[in-house]
This record gives structure tokens, sequence and C-alpha cells, in this order.
């Protein structure tokens, strides 16, 4: 099994990294309402998630000096903003996470082949990296294939790394029955069982949470607790568009536990979401003066 599958699958988080907490903080509460916050309120968000005041400030600085936030000080205090850079790289991450299941596909496939020199193998490894991030399959060397037409994305990316004229895309029908071709590029054996591994861990907490509201009209659980519990649920989730190419119903398995898992996501973020309350805005409200709160 995949090792990053096999991760989720155990229902283990991997290792902590201040980073790619950061990194949700910013793309899923920071950049909806504004992309700018406090210090004070983001170290406080990130002590609720058991990241301790010198691993945050010294992780925000090694951002801050890759370019993807700006900081803007007043009296002692200090606001982290993003930047267009930082907001190009959340705003991708968000659409692959949240992408809707892959409907009325039109039997073609999508081919992009490459051929790049030996010089050039840190950019043919972060191609690599972008295509797989984007859906694509790897069906033979320089060979990566999707049912998905994102010509424009894997432009924009050849282009990024300066590499579109290695880059060569086509599309239509493949010679291979659709079933190899996905047998050949995915493993949806363990990223069903991944799945359902994440179903199994979250639906009992969202049934019972449920069960509460509609005993209770309202949930008893804090704001912060319904902050923390949203907050797992996405990190564990995004792992998923990493492995999962949003393949198109036909090509499924039957049973895909994906479907239920994207399902749990949308109902559970809701229903925690409306446990919140004001407690975000209050937190991460518009870039404002500290007096104007």
């Amino acid at each position: 099994m995949d090792q990053d599958l096999e991760t989720v699958a155990l229902v283990t988080r991997p290792t902590k990294s201040t980073q790619f907490y950061l990194f949700n903080l910013f793309g899923d509460y920071i950049l909806p309402r504004g992309g700018c916050i406090w210090l004070n309120d983001l170290l406080y968000l990130l002590e609720l998630l058991d990241v301790g005041e010198r691993a945050a400030r010294s992780t925000l600085s090694r951002m801050k000096q890759r370019g993807w936030f700006v900081t803007h000080r007043e009296g002692r205090e200090s606001q982290y903003i993003l930047t267009a850079a930082g907001r190009a790289i959340l705003e991708e991450g968000e659409r692959r996470i949240f992408e809707a299941p892959h409907r009325g596909w039109d039997g073609r496939w999508r081919l992009v082949v490459y051929s790049l020199p030996e010089e050039l193998r840190r950019e043919r490894n972060d191609l690599r990296k972008k295509l797989a991030w984007l859906g694509f399959g790897n069906l033979a060397p320089g060979a990566w294939i999707s049912p998905h037409n994102r010509e424009d994305e894997v432009l924009e990316v050849a282009r990024d790394l300066d590499v579109r004229d290695y880059v060569t895309l086509f599309h239509g029908g493949v010679s291979r029955p659709d079933e190899e071709i996905v047998a050949a590029c995915w493993d949806l054996e363990a990223l069903d069982a991944a799945y359902e591994a994440f179903v199994a861990r979250y639906q009992p907490a969202y049934k019972a949470l449920y069960a509460e509201m509609e005993a209770e009209g309202t949930l008893l659980l804090a704001p912060e607790a319904c902050f923390q519990r949203r907050f797992w649920l996405t990190y564990d989730f995004q792992f998923f568009p990493r492995k999962d190419p949003n393949l198109p119903r036909r090509l499924l398995p039957a049973g895909w536990s994906g479907t239920a898992a994207r399902q749990l996501l949308h109902d559970y973020r809701a229903l925690l979401s409306a446990g919140m309350g004001d407690f975000l805005d209050e937190r991460v409200g518009p870039c404002t003066d500290r007096e104007d709160r």
C-alpha cells in the first residue's frame, strides 16, 4: 500500500508540520475573511492545535522570507497579511480539496507527454508532482493521463517551470480498455480502504453531534472545540486529493467509499461551522485597526 494511503488507513496523522498547519489555517479560515490576522489571534488558534509560540514564530518567519506573507505593525502588535503568491497557493489547494465529483465524462482521455534533459531533472520532478496533484496518473515513462480536461492548468505549470517546449498534450480515445488504464495508473483498492477508514473514524462523532443538536435544538460543544474538530477533519481529508484523481463514476468500483467520505466531510464541516458561531469572526475578522474590533 502507498505510504500516504497507509497512514490515512491506519488513522494516524503524519509528523506535525507547523507550516502545514498554517497553510490550513490561512486557506480555510483566514483567506475567506480577508487574508490577514493579528499575530496574537493567530498564536491563540495555533495553541488550540497544540502548536507552541516558539515553533509558530519561527515558522512564520520562514514563510514570510519565502514571500507568502507580509507584516504590518501597529505599536507592539503585528498583522500577517497574505501576499498574491500566498493566495495563489491556497486557492489552488482549496479548489482541489473541495472539487466536486467528476460528472458527464465525454469518454476521452487527456494525455501529457514530456521528455526533459537530465540537466532539468529538478523541473522534471516538479512537473511529476504537479501532474499528480492535478489528478493525472503515470501511464508510462514521460506519459501521464487523466479523464479531466486540465489543459490550461498543465500549460500554466509547464510555463511556470519553463519547460513548455518539452511538453505535448493530446486528447482522444485510447486503444486499451478504460479499466486497464485505471488499474495501471491508480491503486483504487488502497484508496478505497483509506476512505473507508476516514469514514469509520469521523462518522460516529458526526452522528452523535447531530443527534445532540436534534435533541437540544443547539450544539452544546464549545465554539473552540468545534473549531478544533473542523480543523482536524479537514486536515485529515486533504491528503486524499494528492492520491485521488477524482475519476468519473463509470470508472470507479462499485461501493466506492470516496463518495461517503466526501459527503461526510461536507455535512460534518457544516455542522461544526454552525457550532462556532461568531468565534472565528471575532478572531479573524476583517483587516481593521485593533481599536475598531
